[in-house]
């Protein structure tokens, strides 16, 4: 299924229930076996379970955060999940590794500009985000500028 074909499936859903779209009507079209969006599920219940048990354990990661040692810096996650580690069966690094590895740090980095750029794409169209937006192309701009002088 494209990704316009499951849209128009999404749309429908969406249109059905007062124009807002919410996951458990999805998951109720889509348990019709004849629905467009069954194959996007998990039908065995010990499959579906293990898989929740995984996401479970995934979002307890994410949620654990490291303290600073000053009152005025938020929070910040343990443990990060870098791509390269994605593609090679996954996990998560602690965060102070990461930052003391010139490597893995750049992996970071690069995502981050990555993240970004869609968070620019996805709210581009708020203009009270125009000074936000403004500080990002200065730090890919300085970020960039700064890998090219490494590599030289």
């Amino acid at each position: 299924m494209t990704n316009g074909q499951r849209r128009g499936e999404l749309e429908k859903i969406r249109k059905a229930h007062g124009g807002k779209l919410n996951p458990p009507h999805i998951v109720q079209a889509a348990s019709n076996p004849k629905h467009p969006l069954h194959a996007d599920f998990e039908w065995d219940d010990t499959q579906a379970a293990h898989e929740y048990r995984l996401d479970q354990a995934r979002r307890m990661i994410r949620v654990v955060v490291i303290f600073a040692d000053t009152e005025e810096e938020e929070p910040t996650r343990a443990y990060v999940s870098l791509m390269g580690d994605r593609t090679d069966g996954g996990g998560y690094r602690a965060l102070v590794d990461v930052m003391s590895d010139a490597g893995m740090r750049g992996q970071l980095l690069a995502e981050a500009l990555k993240e970004m750029r869609g968070f620019q794409r996805k709210y581009r169209r708020l203009t009270e985000l125009a000074d936000v937006f403004k500080a990002m192309r200065k730090a890919k701009r300085e970020t960039v500028g700064a890998s090219a002088m490494e590599g030289e």
